[in-house]
């Protein structure tokens, strides 16, 4: 009959505002387990999004980082270009090669400064100021397509350019955005290595 309820008592202003609260929390915690894959322990530390078993079998080194260091044409506090990236030869079975630069000390970790995939799989560097022919470019951290140059402030920052060997070709589009590109990379890849290098302000 109408004004009767189903067994439980009406919530009154209290209780609306207690279950606004709870609705809230949910809101939060079903936004948080979307970041989670943009975690320090997700695709870029490895174990939780890239599979246990691929290997760090590629060397990545820069003839543009020097013991370590990166210089600050690099930065924001330079010219802004990216550096040259050279790798070791990906091993068999490798259909394309992917690049992911990432800050995992950032207040929002890991901050990801650049993505570059569907890299040849006979490719072995990328040119300072210069894509591989049929690369495309992913976004950033900041939204932007390309590389988005660090900057560090008021003390010196490390710097995680990651490649991965990949066992297919990714589905995407240039421009795509972070996370799809993330979760493209990690569910392809078969091999990775790393270099860490050091910026200043």
């Amino acid at each position: 009959m109408f004004g009767e309820t189903s067994g439980r008592p009406p919530l009154g202003r209290a209780g609306c505002t207690v279950a606004a609260r709870r609705l809230a929390l949910l809101r939060w915690a079903a936004l948080l387990s979307g970041v989670a894959l943009l975690s320090g322990c997700g695709l870029i530390g490895g174990p939780k999004t890239v599979p246990a078993d691929v290997s760090n079998r590629i060397t990545v080194t820069s003839p543009d980082v020097t013991e370590g260091v990166m210089g600050s044409a690099y930065t924001c506090h330079g010219a802004g270009k990216y550096p040259g990236i050279h790798w070791s030869a990906a091993p068999p079975g490798t259909k394309s090669v992917a690049l992911v630069m990432d800050d995992s000390a950032a207040p929002i970790t890991p901050y990801i400064y650049w993505i570059v995939f569907d890299i040849g799989p006979q490719t072995t560097n990328i040119q300072a100021g210069q894509i591989p022919a049929g690369a495309r470019q992913a976004r950033n951290s900041k939204g932007s397509v390309g590389y988005d140059p660090p900057c560090p402030v008021g003390e010196r920052h490390t710097y995680r350019f990651t490649v991965y060997a990949l066992g297919s070709r990714l589905r995407l589009q240039a421009g795509a955005s972070a996370k799809s590109a993330w979760s493209a990379i990690a569910q392809a890849a078969i091999a990775r290595g790393r270099l860490t290098a050091i910026a200043t302000p």
